[in-house]
């Protein structure tokens, strides 16, 4: 059989020609909160691509986090099952999960959780300490174009740079995937554009599969298939004929 491999991190991952890297079906999460159930979601069915940039776009509460967090390994779903090329993240065990998170899935999330006391480059050092096959920390900056930036703090940087420091540092172990909850959530429109420039560079230069989650229906136009969801459905996929780049939405 052809086999595609994703570009993404050179760990020997590899899907059959046009087969997803994620398949879910009937996926629902429900939160019990006393004698209140909550349905973060309700049967929800998604397939991604090798290579795919994906926008999950909906409004607070639509479902969007938790399903990110259960193809992040980081959550389960209460009913219904989701797989990783081989793996099924619905039956896998804490351990498993752990594992599966480290080796093949980079979180970026809306605040950037850096370690005050240490530079850049050793923040992102913490990650490649523990990959398999990592990239060297001041490569990943330089890539997310912090190559002047290696060696401040937190504090000497900028939001968007200590955004594009925890990208860096999602990315340095070489990720199959990258998903990315609200990354611009936090900063200004032409700070959030040179965030999503250096997202975009990593899914274009690297292969790697990209999901960013955001309620932002601009950002939208940027990806190549985007997933809105509304009270834990998937209420409309749309495949975008002509992508435009970070520099050209319109916010």
């Amino acid at each position: 059989m052809t086999e595609q491999r994703d570009q993404a991190a050179g760990s020997g991952v590899t899907a059959p020609a046009g087969s997803p890297v994620f398949s879910a079906r009937g996926v629902t999460k429900v939160y019990q909160t006393g004698s209140v159930e909550v349905h973060a979601l309700r049967g929800v069915d998604l397939e991604l691509y090798p290579g795919e940039f994906v926008v999950l776009l909906g409004p607070s509460g639509s479902g969007k986090s938790t399903l990110l967090n259960i193809l992040g390994g980081l959550d389960v779903p209460t009913a219904g099952t989701v797989r990783y090329l081989d793996h099924d993240l619905t039956a896998g065990t804490e351990a498993a999960l752990t594992k599966y998170r480290r080796e093949h899935v980079g979180f970026v999330f809306q605040f950037y959780n850096l370690i005050p006391s240490l530079t850049a480059s050793e923040n992102v050092a913490l990650v490649t300490d523990i990959a398999r096959a990592p990239m060297p920390p001041d490569d990943a900056l330089r890539l997310v174009g912090l190559g002047e930036r290696l060696h401040h703090f937190p504090a000497q940087l900028s939001g968007g740079e200590q955004q594009r420091v925890a990208i860096a540092r999602a990315v340095a172990k070489r990720p199959e995937v990258l998903l990315c909850d609200e990354p611009t959530g936090a900063l200004d429109v032409s700070t959030g554009v040179i965030v999503l420039a250096a997202i975009e560079r990593i899914n274009r230069e690297l292969g790697t599969t990209t999901v960013v989650i955001t309620h932002n229906v601009s950002i939208a136009d940027m990806a190549d298939r985007v997933i809105s969801l509304r009270d834990g459905q998937i209420v409309e996929t749309k495949q975008n004929d002509h992508k435009v780049s970070p520099e050209q939405l319109q916010w």
